[in-house]
């Protein structure tokens, strides 16, 4: 039986990055990719399946860059992300609809292939070994038993940010014990000095760096795909039929099941550095880092042999 299950997100194509798949970009001195990190740590923390949510149509150039070389060493699913994966009801309501549903949605998708504890991430975002760890340990402990508790595993402002554009993160308030008390998703957040600045309702707000944030790091159980069907049906009848945009985002519905009092989220918190690709140009960024992990005998110089 599986223990528990790495679910990582990438259905994107990634249009910031230039219309390439950027989950698939080479970054490693043997060409690994971001994923096979992620991966090479979950599977050491202990996790022992790993769900791809993709696009049906990206679903060969990931068997062939990934999914074959790692089924040796861990289970392997697939999950598709489609825009009409919805309720059959809505589907008239959002015909005109291009663009996929965001990450509760995302999610949602794994619903018929994932039966234990899991964790969520995202495909181009290198964590560290320690987040692994500490979502593993959580996830496992058999002396949890509370079924309305989650955890995010969270990282530092400044070290999320990207030296060319402004990112997303979810900004979080955290109370006594650790408990996650707020999540704002907070959009083109850019380093300015000694702050980071965000605009909002037109104006430009200061951040603290030090703030800690969410990186789309969550560990999850079972139970929480009724929460997120029963949420999606409701973000779906509340959405307007000309709002093609809207996404169905899974740190704002936290924010909104924590306003409601329907939810505890406990929030662990990783030292390891963050990098991610978000732009073209932080490419060569993680590449850096990634061979300077090598160096350091972090990782050997070919993950998988």
């Amino acid at each position: 039986m599986t223990k528990a299950a790495l679910v990582i997100m990438a259905a994107g194509m990634g249009s910031r990055f230039g219309g390439g798949i950027k989950q698939l970009a080479p970054v490693g001195p043997g060409g690994e990719i971001i994923m096979d990190y992620s991966i090479y740590d979950a599977v050491k923390a202990g996790f022992d399946k790993v769900v791809f949510v993709i696009r049906k149509d990206l679903e060969e150039p990931f068997r062939e860059a990934i999914g074959k070389r790692i089924e040796k060493y861990v289970d392997v699913a697939y999950a598709y992300q489609e825009v009409d994966e919805i309720p059959e009801k809505y589907r008239l309501k959002f015909a005109g609809r291009t663009k996929p549903w965001g990450t509760g949605q995302a999610i949602l998708c794994c619903r018929d292939l994932v039966d234990c504890p899991f964790l969520v991430i995202n495909a181009d975002d290198y964590y560290g070994r320690s987040a692994y760890r500490e979502a593993y340990a959580y996830l496992t402990d058999e002396q949890k038993n509370d079924k309305m508790q989650i955890c995010m595993v969270s990282f530092v402002l400044k070290n999320t940010l990207s030296e060319n554009g402004g990112v997303t993160r979810g900004i979080c308030r955290v109370g006594e014990g650790g408990m996650l008390t707020g999540i704002t998703e907070t959009h083109n957040i850019t380093k300015n000095g000694d702050f980071a600045v965000a605009e909002k309702d037109g104006h430009t707000v200061a951040l603290d760096l030090e703030s800690p944030v969410s990186m789309n790091m969550w560990g999850l159980n079972p139970f929480f795909f009724s929460v997120l069907e029963e949420e999606f049906e409701r973000f779906l009848s509340e959405t307007d039929e000309t709002d093609l945009k809207s996404e169905y985002l899974l740190p704002v519905l936290v924010g909104n099941l924590l306003r409601e009092d329907k939810i505890r989220v406990k929030v662990l918190r990783s030292e390891d550095e963050w990098f991610g690709v978000t732009y073209k140009e932080d490419r060569e960024n993680v590449t850096e880092a990634v061979n300077r992990l090598v160096e350091k005998g972090i990782y050997p110089s070919l993950l998988y042999t």
